[in-house]
Formats: structure tokens, sequence, C-alpha cells
């Protein structure tokens, strides 16, 4: 998995898999779904993400099972 924030445009990508893009799929007009040819999600693509995702603050964390 990636995350991109791409400050200039204020655009946060995730990607989860990194594989061809069959679809794009509009959530709102600035959220966008990428999906494979299987249905899956490739990624999330969220545009004024500093207003609409905490952009560009990040935190990761791994729970154990």
């Amino acid at each position: 998995m990636k995350v991109r924030y791409f400050a200039d445009t204020d655009t946060l990508m995730i990607e989860f898999r990194d594989v061809p893009v069959a679809e794009t799929r509009d959530l709102d007009e600035d959220t966008l779904l990428d999906i494979d040819a299987d249905g899956n999600i490739c990624a999330i693509t969220v545009e004024h993400a500093s207003k609409r995702a905490g952009a560009p603050e990040f935190s990761y964390e791994e729970v154990a099972a």
C-alpha cells in the first residue's frame, strides 16, 4: 500500500494494489475510486484533502490480531 499527498494540488491518493485500473468511479465530486477488472478496489483519490481528510497529517498503526 502507498499513501501519497500532493501538496501543490491538495490531493491524497491511497493506492492499495498496484494493478491496472479498469474503471474509475466518482463517489462524489471530490472523491474517486479506482477498481480493477475483478471489481476490487485499487485506489482512492481525495481532492481538497487538507480539509476533507486531515492531510498531510498521517499516522500508521499495525494492530496485532
